[in-house]
């Protein structure tokens, strides 16, 4: 039988080091979170200042390409703020990535082919799974985490 301080003891213990590993884990997650932040925000504005500076103008490419830092960075704001991935922000930045292939090779090659198709059925694909995504999460939604209170 033990004995009854060993086992406020070890209780206590056991609550400072899973405080301590929370903080450790919540340290490290906002850490990343700024950093992955930092990063989007210095690749954007080096584009940016790319375009202004070698090549005086934007073309569609450049101005695709900075709506990709637009949506990561609104992803990583999104995370920030609720501690939840949202997926469809992923499905938007392939999607532009997509557009911005499609058009890029177009310009480029000046030819229809199949990988046009291909590219097209894979944007049409990524549409599709984002109406299903909405869709089950309107019809589904999720229930609140214990945690935050948010869902």
């Amino acid at each position: 039988m033990k004995p009854k301080w060993a086992g406020t003891l070890q209780r206590e213990i056991h609550e400072f080091a899973a405080g301590m590993g929370n903080l450790l884990v919540d340290s490290f997650h906002y850490l990343a979170l700024f950093a992955i932040g930092a990063a989007i925000v210095w690749s954007a504005a080096t584009a940016f200042i790319g375009m202004a500076a070698a090549k005086g103008h934007a073309s569609i490419d450049d101005i695709l390409l900075l709506f990709i830092y637009l949506e990561l960075g609104a992803m990583v704001g999104i995370y920030f703020k609720t501690n939840h991935m949202p997926v469809r922000f992923l499905i938007y930045v392939a999607m532009t990535a997509l557009t911005r292939l499609l058009i890029s090779d177009v310009q480029a090659h000046h030819k229809l082919d199949m990988g046009v198709v291909y590219v097209t059925g894979a944007i049409l694909l990524l549409a599709l799974a984002t109406l299903v995504i909405r869709f089950g999460s309107a019809r589904f939604p999720s229930a609140p985490s214990d945690d935050t209170g948010k869902k």
